[in-house]
């Protein structure tokens, strides 16, 4: 993979070339040392991989990322060495388009391969990603069953561009919209709480962290906050697995809208937003076929135009609707 590097600091950008030296397949194209640098290198050449910090001098690593996507994309991911600090630094980030942030492998101390390890992790998942070599075969759902409950329930994924799009979404909800909410959006465990208390913080809405046993329920907005996928089971309540362990990511987004196909019984939408590669779209499709309203980004309004172009090649979307019009139909359809 042709990666490169954005940080201003000697020792981190020696750290990531140790780190990536452990992986032959990868090779450094190019360092810049700011983000305007990095935007005008893009355009000079532009790599398949960006391994990007976050505070630099002259543009930073948000303003970067927003400019390299809008002009010439690519696969980015955030590089920082305190990611608690700059937790919405990162979600900015990752609202215009980067995939996933990671700690800035350490020099010294240890061993440095494992040191390298979760960050050549990384890599190679957004490598399958770029090539979309995944090719699992989903079987089809069991019979969707209707129920006079009718409770209700919105399933939405999302991925790069994801907070930004999630935020717009959540903050064109009341709070007493009757449906009850489940987000699985790509990202790492480590930043799930911060990304609950940040939605919860911009929307106004009660957002938590998914718990393993519990059921989705009106007025609450779960999101999955693990590295195991989350999926409905047969009795409603919502549980996280280690199974498929041959998805590229984790959360799955079409693991929980295959398990929604199977096992909810009430009234349901699927909502697929922003994001690289295809995961959503098989998952979206079986909603469809089961019968429930399944709503796509569209292109103009998504950061990256990736997933919820693949649920719409395959037919997977009944709308297709701008991002600023999904919550009013998401109103219409649940209204009290």
């Amino acid at each position: 993979m042709k990666i490169a590097i954005v940080n201003d600091m000697p020792m981190a950008v020696e750290a990531l070339r140790r780190a990536l030296a452990f992986e032959p397949a990868h090779e450094v194209v190019w360092v810049a040392s700011n983000g305007a640098e990095a935007v005008q290198r893009c355009t000079e050449y532009t790599p398949d991989l960006i391994l990007m910090d976050l505070i630099m001098p002259l543009m930073d690593g948000v303003e970067a990322t927003r400019r390299i996507m809008a002009e010439t994309p690519c696969a980015i991911v955030i590089v920082t060495v305190d990611r608690e600090q700059n937790v919405h630094r990162v979600f900015e980030a990752m609202g215009y388009g980067a995939l996933d942030v990671v700690d800035t492998p350490a020099i010294g101390g240890g061993n440095p391969q494992e040191a390298a390890a979760p960050l050549l992790r990384k890599i190679m998942n957004i490598g399958w990603l770029i090539g979309e070599q995944s090719n699992r075969v989903r079987s089809a759902p069991s019979s969707h069953r209707h129920s006079s409950s009718r409770q209700h329930l919105v399933a939405i994924g999302s991925s790069a561009g994801g907070p930004a799009a999630l935020e717009v979404l959540l903050k064109g909800l009341p709070r007493d919209f009757s449906a009850a909410i489940v987000l699985v959006q790509h990202v790492d465990q480590v930043f799930a709480a911060g990304m609950a208390e940040w939605l919860a913080s911009a929307s106004g809405l009660d957002v938590r962290l998914a718990q393993e046993g519990e059921p989705p329920q009106s007025g609450v907005i779960l999101l999955a906050g693990t590295n195991h996928h989350i999926r409905l089971l047969k009795n409603g309540t919502l549980a996280y697995t280690a199974e498929p362990v041959n998805e590229i990511y984790r959360p799955s987004i079409d693991v929980f809208f295959e398990s929604v196909a199977s096992y909810w019984s009430g009234d349901a939408v699927g909502v697929l937003l922003t994001g690289m590669g295809r995961d959503g779209a098989q998952g979206l499709k079986l909603m469809r076929q089961q019968g429930y309203l399944t709503i796509a980004q569209d292109q103009q309004s998504s950061a990256v135009y990736g997933m919820p172009k693949a649920a719409a090649a395959i037919n997977a979307a009944v709308e297709v609707r701008p991002l600023d019009k999904i919550a009013p139909r998401l109103l219409e359809i649940f209204s009290k």
